[in-house]
Formats: structure tokens, sequence, C-alpha cells
């Protein structure tokens, strides 16, 4: 038992040793490093590496307000996400009052019309009496005078009777285009006024577009006609066509904006958020082969090899992949020289004989 104690007590003191030498336990000697393929951290394209976000906006978006001020909204016949043709109801507004005063108009119309056919008879007796002295000459100009009056009178009439006809048919708020209704802030009850608010938003034909922000490196490569997958909110995806290119770069972001057209769809919702993946565009940014990555229960790392031969993990955030090569949103930097099969049996705090020449002809 005592040989046994001293046998544990010196193995102890020889660990305890080896740990005040900073020798780690999974630190391999430096004379038994192996040879492994190693590559590194370079500026590559990535075709699809271009994102952005933006807001989904309608493409056309028409404002629906009353032409008619001061009546009461007694009915609507439609609600927000209804889709409707252009010319169909969409409000209506009480004109018991204005019904009233048309029927007066309509009265007075008739009269009006009456009274110069009367005066138009009466001036018709006397053609061709002039010079004989059968009436004197003031009384065959009194009777065309009134004939003309009554005339101008009953054509101002009717034109009376239009415009309470025409402002009865606008008490119907009607939809001016074809389209998906967006927003409605009218209620039943409603007085209509001269208020900032329109009471419909509609999208026309139920367009809609992403407005996408772009950075000031990246506007320059934008153009209609690149393609882009857009990524919803619940992460379904829809293919758009970027349609139109901002003029302009934002003086204060460095931003440029992009609209991109999309298939009109239920689940595209105007005012949602969504990303875009431009597929027509590549840019150069920090890559490595996919299989220099390695997955564990911290995350997704590579594994560096210092000057010395000297192996640590660094942890890394990827992006884009194409090619058989992921973007590095985070990790090590462009030069750096990384293990190129993440499947390798190496530690960190290994020692390593890194064939630089595989790392030189893997540049692009």
């Amino acid at each position: 038992m005592t040989t046994t104690r001293w046998v544990a007590a010196g193995a102890l003191a020889l660990a305890l040793a080896a740990c005040r030498a900073g020798v780690g336990v999974h630190e391999a000697p430096k004379d038994q490093a192996r040879a492994v393929s190693v590559v590194r951290v370079e500026l590559r394209p990535i075709a699809g590496g271009l994102v952005t976000s933006g807001v989904l906006t309608p493409r056309n978006q028409v404002s629906v307000n009353p032409d008619l001020t001061g009546y009461r909204v007694s009915k609507l016949f439609v609600e927000e996400g209804d889709w409707v043709k252009a010319g169909q109801p969409l409000a209506q507004m009480d004109g018991s009052i204005l019904q009233a005063q048309l029927d007066q108009e309509a009265a007075l119309a008739a009269e009006q019309r009456a009274t110069a056919d009367q005066r138009d008879k009466e001036a018709q007796r006397v053609a061709g009496l002039d010079d004989q002295g059968v009436i004197a000459e003031e009384q065959l100009q009194a009777r065309r005078f009134a004939a003309l009056s009554a005339r101008g009178g009953a054509n101002a009439a009717v034109a009376a009777l239009k415009e309470m006809q025409t402002r009865l048919a606008h008490l119907t708020v009607r939809a001016p285009v074809a389209g998906q209704i967006i927003q409605r802030n009218v209620n039943l009850g409603d007085i209509s006024g001269g208020g900032s608010t329109p009471w419909f938003v509609m999208a026309q034909d139920g367009q809609i577009e992403l407005y996408a922000d772009v950075s000031e490196g990246d506007f320059e490569q934008m153009r209609p006609g690149v393609r882009a997958t857009v990524t919803l909110a619940d992460q379904t995806t829809a293919d758009g066509v970027v349609r139109l290119v901002s003029p302009r770069v934002d003086a204060t972001t460095r931003l440029g904006r992009v609209r991109i057209t999309l298939p009109v769809r239920t689940d595209i919702k105007s005012g949602g958020y969504a990303r875009a993946s431009f597929q027509d565009m590549s840019r150069a940014v920090p890559a490595i082969p996919e299989t220099a990555v390695r997955f564990d229960a911290n995350g997704s790392s590579v594994m560096v090899v210092g000057a010395d031969g000297k192996v640590s993990q660094t942890p890394v955030r990827t992006g884009q992949r194409g090619g058989g090569y992921v973007e590095l949103l985070s990790g090590p930097p462009p030069g750096s020289v990384v293990v190129a099969k993440a499947a390798a049996q190496i530690l960190p705090g290994d020692y390593v004989k890194a064939d630089l020449s595989t790392a030189a002809a893997s540049s692009p």
C-alpha cells in the first residue's frame, strides 16, 4: 500500500509540473507535428452574395377620397383585403337632402321649358310683320326678347339639374382603378370633409414591390432586370426582378434604393419586411472552402494555423455559399491559413506541418 501511494503521488507531481510548464492536456509535441492540407482566407466572388432588405410597398398606391363634403356615410361595401374592379362602389353617402333638391330642380327646369316654349310661339306669331304697321315695332322686339330670355332661363335650369344629378352620383364613392383595398379609414356615420386621411388606400392591380436599400459600394452593379430571390417574414420565398434603380444615393446613409417587382400573391402584404438575395450579381468577400468549417455544440469554427505551425480554434459566422465556398461574415481575416478539412482529427494546441504551397495553389 505504501508503494502504491508513492506511485500515485509521483504521477500527480509530474502532472502538476507539466501544468506549471504550460504543457496542455491536448497539446501534442512540436516534433510530432503531422502534415495537413491548408487553405488561405481570401477575397472571392460568390454568386448571390449580395443580400439586402427593405419594406414591401405597393407599386402604385392609390388614395380614394369623397368628392363632396358634409354628407353622412350610410353604406360601406368593402373591407380591407377585398379585391375590387375599377368603378366598383366602395361607400355610399346619404343623399336624401340632395334628392329633394334634385326634385325641386327638375320641377323648376320643367316649368322653365314650358315658359320658353310659350314665349317661342308668341314670337313666331309676329314673324314677318316688321315694317307693315300691324304691330308696333316695340311690341315685336319685346316678344322676341321675351322668347330669348325664357329660353335662356330654361337652359340654365337644365344645367342646374344636370349639376345636381352629378352631385347625387358622386355620393357613391367608387374605385378609380382595379386592385386590392389595403386600408380603410372610414366608418358608418362619418361625415365627409376635407381631412388629410384618405377613406381608402388601394394597391393598384394588387402589385407589391420590395423597396430595398443597397450600399453605395454594391449600388453601382445594380441595373433593371437583375433577378432576386425575396424571402418573406415567414421564410417563404418569391422570385423578383429589379424594375427601377434610383438615380441617387442618400448623402447621409450612403444607400441607394432599388424597386423589386414581385408576383401578385396573397401572402405578399404591403408594409411587411423582406430581404432579397441577388442571383445575377457577385461580390468579393472573405471566403474559404465549405469543407474547412467545422460544427459542434459551440457553433461553427475553423482551425487556424499560426506561423509556428500551432493550431488554434476560431469561431466563425458564415454567409452566402456558392461554388464550394462559403462567405465568412466574421472570423479570421483574409490571408489567414486554416486547415482545409474540418474532419481532420486536429485539436487546438496541436502542431501541424502546413503545406503552404497547397494554400497558394488554392488562390484564384
